[in-house]
This record gives structure tokens, sequence and C-alpha cells, in this order.
């Protein structure tokens, strides 16, 4: 990645930790860049590019916040790298180990920073299992089949199963008087 908003000094420093911990692949994919889009988070990161944006005001809250930050984001580009093709939690078991690795053990989820509040989104997607009939809300779309996991532990073992499939329904009808 080359650019003004790639900050190759951050890219070396995560690198560092990275080969210091033995994911010398992962470090090889790293790319750590000043998001100028960013206004309600710190920061993010994207395990499949390898890519860790950060808030351009993070400077302005002290260089410990920088640090803090660039280590939660490598956490998760850790976590999913050990995990391999698996699927986990964004903030799971495997991030907090990685936190841990990365020196930053009982790193909390979310951030105290000054920074502008995130917009609430109405859901705009409902959503309903045909086997139980729980009903989920959501602000995108499934973007693959998805099924009530309730019922397909119930019923197939946790696997999935299309019997139990979310079907997409019409919104639910506002309570009288509103």
């Amino acid at each position: 990645m080359t650019g003004a908003d790639s900050d190759a000094l951050l890219t070396d420093q995560v690198r560092a930790w990275l080969v210091n911990l033995g994911a010398c692949a992962l470090a090889g994919t790293v790319h750590v860049r000043w998001n100028a889009r960013m206004r309600t988070t710190a920061g993010t990161a994207q395990p499949r590019t390898g890519r860790i944006d950060l808030n351009p005001r993070l400077p302005a809250m002290g260089t410990g916040e920088v640090e803090r930050t660039l280590r939660h984001e490598a956490a998760h580009l850790l976590a999913h790298w050990r995990a391999g093709r698996r699927r986990i939690q964004t903030h799971g078991p495997e991030w907090r180990q990685a936190c841990a690795d990365l020196g930053i053990p009982g790193e909390t989820v979310t951030h105290t920073l000054p920074l502008a509040p995130r917009r609430r989104q109405a859901a705009r997607f409902f959503y309903q299992c045909p086997g139980c009939g729980v009903a989920v809300r959501r602000v995108r779309r499934f973007k693959r089949p998805t099924a009530c996991l309730h019922c397909c532990r119930k019923h197939n073992g946790g696997q999935f199963d299309f019997r139990f499939q979310f079907r997409n329904v019409p919104p639910p009808l506002p309570p009288p008087g509103t």
C-alpha cells in the first residue's frame, strides 16, 4: 500500500509485534493507514486484507491512545489469523488472548474517547425462523444463508439446516394508538 494515508512507521511497529509472536506470514500482509473518513471509532481492522485503519484524531488524544488502539486492532488480525478458516467472535476469547499476547490484557471492547457518537439506524429487514418463529430485526440484509441457531442445535446437532433458514417477513405492525 502506498499513498499519503499510509503510515510506514506504525506498519513496521505492528509487523515487529507480530513477528515476535511467531506470526511472520501475517506480518507481511499488514498495512496501517490513517483514514480521514473515520468519525465515530478509533480504529478498524480487516483480517482478510491485513489492513488497519486509524482515526486521524487519535494523535491529539495522546501517543498512548495511538499505541493502545493499534494493539487493539492488531489483536483482531492476530486472532483471525490464528483461527484460520474457523469463524470467531469479534471480541471473543481468541481476541482477548491476542490482546494479552500483544501486551494489553483486560482490553475493553469499546473506547471512551471523545469521538462523535454513532448514529442508530432503524432495522429495515425482518426475518423469522420457520421452526420456532423467533423474529430477527436487521439493519442490513443477511449476506449468506442464515439459520436459527437454536433450532439447528435442537434438531440437527448444531449444523446448518435449510429447514430453519430465516425467511424475510414484512415489518411488524406498530402497536395501536402510536
